[in-house]
Formats: C-alpha cells, sequence, structure tokens
C-alpha cells in the first residue's frame, strides 16, 4: 500500500501516470469512497482565497472507517500528512495539505437524527453535514433547534466544533462547543473513539476547538430546544463607543427572560457610503437611515447593537411590542436611529445565506476574502476602539465589522480553546466582501493591513487572541497559547504522535517515527 502511495511523490513520471495511479490507490487502499488525484483544485484553495497549496490526493470517504484507512496508510508513510476539509470556509489554508491528502468531509454519509436521552433532546449529527441542514431538519421535521449558532450555515459540524462556533447567542449558551455532549472522532493514531465528558473525556476536551489537531470528527451529539416561530430583529444606533458597551454588556449579563435571545453589535463608517456606512443599518429596503439625527459631534465612526426576540405565532402583537420596549426603554442609543423587522426563525438565522446569494451572483463570493478575527478583552476594547476602528478602519473595509461581548462563564477551559482574561470579552470581526478589494495588490493592502492591526495590539499591551488563529511559527503559537502551550502539547503527542492530521495549521512539523 505505502509502495503505491509513494508513487505520487513529486517526480515528472508520476505526474504523466495520474490516471493509472487513482485506480491503484483507490484499490491499495480499499476504500468505500473515492480517491481524486487528477482533478485537485476544489482542495488546493479556500474560501479566504489567499493561498492555493496543491495536495497529492482528494479523498472522498463515505464513512469512519476510510478515514481510519487513510490515516493508517499516512502513518506507515515517511511524509504524508491528511486535512479534513468541510465546506472550504477557512481563510488561511488551514484545511490544506501540501502534498498531503485532503478529506473531503462533505461526501461522508450524512446524518441528521433526533434522540432522546435523560430527560433532554439532542441532534446526532455527522462531522461533514452543514449546519443550514442541521437546522431545516429539526425545525422543519421536529420544531428543535440547536441553541447556539455561527451566523453563517453554510459550515460544518466538525468544522465549528474544531473552532469553537461564535454567534449572538453566545452570550447565552455558550459557544457550540458548549452545546455538545458526545463526538465519535478518528485521531492520529487511526483510532475510532466515542467521546463525552465522562467517556475518554480528554479526547473529548482536547477535539472541542483544537483546530483539528487532535482527531476528525466523524458524528456530533448537539443539545436541543424547542424552536421559535418568529423573531423581533432590531437595530439600534449609538454614537459614542462607551454608550454602546455599556448597553450591549448590560444586554447580555442579564438573566434569561429579562434580555433578549440574540447579541450582536458592529462598527460603521459616519457616511453615505454604501457598503460600509449608513445605508448598511436599515434591516429593509423601505427603511432609511436618517443622518440628521447624528450628533454632530459623533466621530468617524459610529456603532449598533443587532439584537433579537424569539416568539411564537400565536403570541399576540401587543404582547411582543411591550417585552421588546420594555428593553428598548433602559438603553442609550440614538432616538429615531432604531430599525425593527419581524422574520421567521428559519429565515433569520439563514440571513447571510441570502447575502451569499447575492455575492455569489455578482461574483464577490469567489474573491479573495482577507479576513481577521480577534478576541479581545473588556479591559482594552476601548483602545482598541480609539486605535484601530477610529483611527487604522476609518474607511472601513468593504464589509461588516462585528465587534459584541461574550461571557468566559459561558465557556469551557477544558477544552482547547483560548480566550483573554476576564469575565467579559469581546469578538471582533472584520469581513470584507468589496469587489474591489479582489484585487491582488489591494488584498496585499488588507493583509498588510490586518498585520498593523495585530501589531497595535501587541505594541499596547491589549489582552486578546486570534479566533480562528493562523500563526507562521512555533514562536507564534506559544504566545497564542501561553500557559496552554504545554497542555496542547501533550494532547498532540498523546492523539496525534507524528503530528499527521491538520498541517495547514502550521502548528507542528510531520515526525518520522511515532
Amino acid at each position: 500500500m505505502i509502495a503505491c502511495l509513494e508513487r505520487f511523490l513529486p517526480d515528472s513520471e508520476a505526474e504523466t501516470r495520474a490516471d493509472d495511479d487513482v485506480a491503484s490507490l483507490c484499490k491499495a487502499l480499499e476504500l468505500n469512497g473515492s480517491i481524486d488525484y487528477g482533478s485537485v483544485g476544489v482542495a488546493s484553495k479556500d474560501f479566504g482565497g489567499l493561498y492555493a497549496v496543491k495536495p497529492l490526493a482528494f479523498i472522498r470517504p463515505s464513512g469512519a472507517d476510510d478515514l481510519v484507512r487513510v490515516v493508517s496508510a499516512a502513518a506507515r508513510s515517511s511524509n504524508l500528512t491528511v486535512a479534513a476539509r468541510g465546506n472550504g470556509h477557512s481563510i488561511n489554508g488551514q484545511a490544506m495539505a501540501d502534498r498531503g491528502l485532503v478529506i473531503d468531509m462533505r461526501t461522508m454519509e450524512e446524518r441528521i437524527e433526533v434522540v432522546s436521552c435523560g430527560g433532554s433532546t439532542y441532534v446526532d449529527v455527522s462531522g461533514g453535514a452543514l449546519w443550514e441542514d442541521v437546522l431545516k431538519r429539526c425545525v422543519l421535521g421536529f420544531g428543535l433547534a440547536p441553541r447556539s449558532w455561527t451566523d453563517y450555515l453554510g459550515l460544518t459540524v466538525g468544522g465549528t466544533l474544531s473552532n469553537a462556533g461564535i454567534s449572538g447567542q453566545t452570550f447565552r449558551y455558550g459557544p457550540q462547543t458548549s452545546n455538545v455532549t458526545e463526538m465519535e472522532v478518528v485521531t492520529g493514531k487511526a483510532e475510532t473513539l466515542v467521546c463525552s465528558e465522562t467517556q475518554n473525556p480528554e479526547i473529548f476536551f482536547s477535539i472541542l476547538g483544537g483546530l483539528g489537531q487532535f482527531g476528525i470528527i466523524t458524528r456530533a451529539r448537539v443539545l436541543l430546544q424547542p424552536a421559535p416561530d418568529m423573531v423581533r430583529w432590531v437595530r439600534l444606533v449609538y454614537a459614542e463607543f462607551d454608550a454602546f458597551s455599556r448597553d450591549a454588556e448590560f444586554l447580555v449579563t442579564r438573566p434569561e427572560g429579562d434580555s433578549f435571545d440574540y447579541v450582536e453589535g458592529f462598527v460603521f463608517v459616519n457616511s453615505s457610503d454604501p457598503v460600509n456606512g449608513w445605508p448598511s443599518v436599515p434591516l429593509t429596503p423601505e427603511q432609511r437611515f436618517n443622518s440628521g439625527r447624528v450628533p454632530r459631534t459623533a466621530g468617524s465612526v459610529l456603532y449598533c447593537i443587532e439584537v433579537a426576540l424569539h416568539y411564537k405565532s400565536s403570541d399576540h402583537a401587543s404582547t411582543v411590542d411591550m417585552a421588546v420596549s420594555r428593553m428598548l426603554e433602559r438603553l442609550g442609543f440614538i432616538e429615531g436611529l432604531e430599525f425593527h423587522v419581524d422574520v421567521g426563525y428559519m429565515e433569520f438565522l439563514l440571513r447571510v445565506k441570502r447575502v451569499e446569494d447575492e455575492a455569489r451572483a455578482n461574483g464577490i463570493w469567489d474573491a479573495p476574502h482577507p479576513w481577521l478575527n480577534l478576541l479581545v478583552s473588556k479591559r482594552d476594547i476601548a483602545d482598541f476602539d480609539r486605535t484601530v476602528f477610529k483611527k487604522i478602519l476609518r474607511d472601513g473595509v468593504g464589509g461588516p465589522m462585528l465587534v459584541y461581548p461574550l461571557l468566559r462563564s459561558k465557556w469551557d477551559d477544558r477544552t482547547s480553546v483560548v480566550i483573554p482574561e476576564g469575565e467579559i470579552f469581546y469578538l471582533v470581526a472584520l469581513l470584507r466582501f468589496d469587489p474591489a478589494y479582489s484585487k491582488d495588490s489591494v488584498v496585499e493592502t488588507m493583509v498588510a493591513q490586518n498585520q498593523e492591526i495585530i501589531k497595535c495590539c501587541v505594541q499596547n499591551g491589549f489582552d486578546f487572541k486570534l479566533y480562528l488563529p493562523h500563526y507562521q511559527s512555533e514562536e507564534g503559537w506559544k504566545r497564542h497559547f501561553g500557559n496552554r502551550w504545554t497542555r496542547f502539547v501533550e494532547r498532540k503527542t498523546r492523539f496525534d504522535p507524528m503530528a499527521i492530521l491538520a498541517p495547514g495549521q502550521k502548528i507542528f512539523s510531520r515526525s518520522r517515527q511515532p
């Protein structure tokens, strides 16, 4: 088997025998799925569009047994690596494998099965399933839904659980990693393990937020709750960051029943710019942003709190109005700059899908996306606003600039995720979509701007972490993990001692010996 695999190492003879080699490799691995050696273009790129790395082969497994065979074969080779690829939404090549084997997790047999256990209801879902499919199956079939989401649902379950999974429900229920109770995984030692908080707990917590370093998620059990029918979606504009952050933190620290069900926020440019400015705030085409309401003392950027209240279609409109009004009257947004719309629950959760459809139609979706995601401590977020939003990003980024608070107490320190110190910290996400940013020279400028922002955080001593991290050196990863680096290395040694998995993260180098 390994002799067959080694024939794919770069040489001109192997390149000319690609068709024969595909058949030989498939036969040698005895997969129930398939291997594509000649057409690996999809596996050599990702949503970020910043890197292009050609793998040896693109493997489409049918189940966990195929993954075991692939990882076992890689372990018996001298240098093969294996990367699990979900829907290709990584930014910096994290799901790539240079001359390695990329696994197409989307071809795994899809499983979305609602189960009851111990008085609670869960959904058992395959690691390669998309969250949007989980949503449709659970809501339409059972009137149930997971508690914690991401903003964009065209992501795989295994992909988000390998990072954290953050959205406007995270303040209440924690990230998606805090809402999974059991997983089946294939480790870097080619072992298939079922794990939970009580069964194989070390691999369970290692995998969650583990950046794919310890195993590949083939199945996850996610907690469900009754799904609402409708959502009152509200946006509130602020002129000053202090008022914005004070109200946002107030909302995320209120008890359930005394706040909204979803809380996010974003920064936008104080101008008529159609992408970065006032027009990006209204929720419907009929709504208009009255710039005359903005105080003359406002600076280069403004702020918006975005909230949502869940309700049943049987609830009387006046009841919903009263609940929303009761919460809004305690907030200090600019009078006359609030926007409301009522939408279905699924429509709300799939709101970014509409953005995707529009972006695909005008060619933006396939352009490079030099995004940057950070987690910044409450202690430093005001200074971050002053030095980054008001200065470096005062003209916007050609897309949303998200910023909203999260609560450390909703995260589990036993997972591999690292976050800033303190109970409150902020997600900052710079999501560029403007087609002007597809030009190579502009992309390079945006990447340089990302580095400038990171450098600014370091030089000012901000307590921050990269979310969806990307570093080029071991020193960078050591700084990222801080005092948890030793634990991370120990977990790697235990579950993937040859560093076969997730080479695109560039954390560890492939070892020739177990």
